[in-house]
């Protein structure tokens, strides 16, 4: 397990480089479906990767929107989730492409659409749930996917001198409180916090940390692409820019919708399904973004609205998508 001085040692070093999940199992704990107003208290644990520095791991994603499903003429708009290659310490040909759209103010918001999501998966206890589940898995250490916002209220702590031991110790460690409440019609995070007094795990704590073991989150990353997968990737990524419904013939045994069933077919030729996002939140999520400390670089020039044009359209992204791999070639 690492000390509380190697993983701000770690948080610094990727701070200076930045300027300039899946399973079945029910392990995910859906805070995101509290009530506003309320509190879920929840206690964090180590990775069970002892080389891991942190207590997380992260998780980026590609989200690629699609008109609807080819062939089903009643079909809504679908998204499929696909990793980020940066997630695995490569270079990704996507986000490469979109990067470049940001030096166009016309193409800008595009660039927004697709650009990388981030997440980080945790694991620990759910000490206080408000919403009283009904049904909960045998093994009562859960995993979590938390977002930026809540991220940073984490990380911020780390680097605070006055906490003095890891909060994922099992005697002296410290509770999070997560709140709920709303900001512009969102639901919003930014008053959670540590609990201010330690806390040893309970006697059944630490009976299911000997009993079940730790997860290791790596465990429950996207499985690194193929090149064959890589390829199906960049089709999808130009299909979805182009404007056109998701094509289960051709992408169905590589990555899929959330809530599209398997393909049948050859099992050795389908990897896994995409890794199973949580649920959306009761209220509408924000449009999307780019987290601030994620944009490539600002415009060089100031943002403007081309009138005659009407803006980048799918047509010119493309073209700069195939001239680009032609010059490649």
């Amino acid at each position: 397990m690492a000390s509380l001085a190697e993983i701000r040692a770690k948080l610094k070093e990727q701070e200076s480089r930045s300027t300039g999940t899946g399973g079945g199992d029910n392990a995910i704990y859906p805070f995101w479906n509290i009530s506003e107003g309320t509190t879920a208290t929840l206690r964090f644990l180590p990775d069970a990767d002892t080389n891991n520095t942190f207590f997380w791991r992260e998780r980026l994603m590609l989200k690629l929107p699609f008109s609807g499903i080819k062939g089903q003429t009643d079909s809504k708009p679908v998204q499929v989730q696909i990793p980020c290659m940066e997630m695995y310490g490569d270079s990704c040909a996507i986000l490469n492409e979109v990067r470049g759209w940001f030096k166009s103010p016309d193409m800008e918001d595009m660039g927004r659409k697709y650009w990388k999501k981030r997440s980080y998966l945790f694991q620990g206890f759910v000490v206080e749930d408000p919403m009283n589940e009904e049904t909960t898995p045998d093994n009562p250490i859960r995993r979590f996917i938390i977002g930026p916002q809540i991220f940073t209220l984490v990380k911020d702590a780390l680097m605070d001198p006055d906490m003095e031991e890891m909060p994922t110790d099992y005697t002296a460690g410290l509770d999070f409180r997560l709140k709920k409440s709303s900001k512009g019609g969102y639901a919003d995070y930014s008053t959670s916090s540590w609990a201010r007094r330690t806390r040893p795990l309970g006697d059944a704590e630490m009976q299911a940390v000997n009993t079940h073991g730790l997860f290791n989150l790596n465990d429950f990353l996207p499985k690194k692409p193929t090149d064959v997968e890589l390829k199906v990737m960049q089709e999808m990524f130009e299909a979805s820019v182009n404007g056109e419904a998701y094509d289960e013939e051709r992408f169905g045994n590589y990555f899929r919708p959330i809530g599209l069933a398997a393909r049948t077919g050859d099992p050795k030729s389908a990897p896994a399904a995409e890794p199973v996002a949580p649920a959306a939140e009761p209220v509408a999520p924000p449009a999307p973004a780019v987290e601030k400390d994620d944009i490539p670089f600002e415009p060089d020039t100031p943002k403007a609205t081309n009138a005659a044009a009407g803006g980048a359209d799918a047509n010119d992204i493309l073209a700069m998508i195939r001239n680009r791999q032609k010059s490649e070639d």
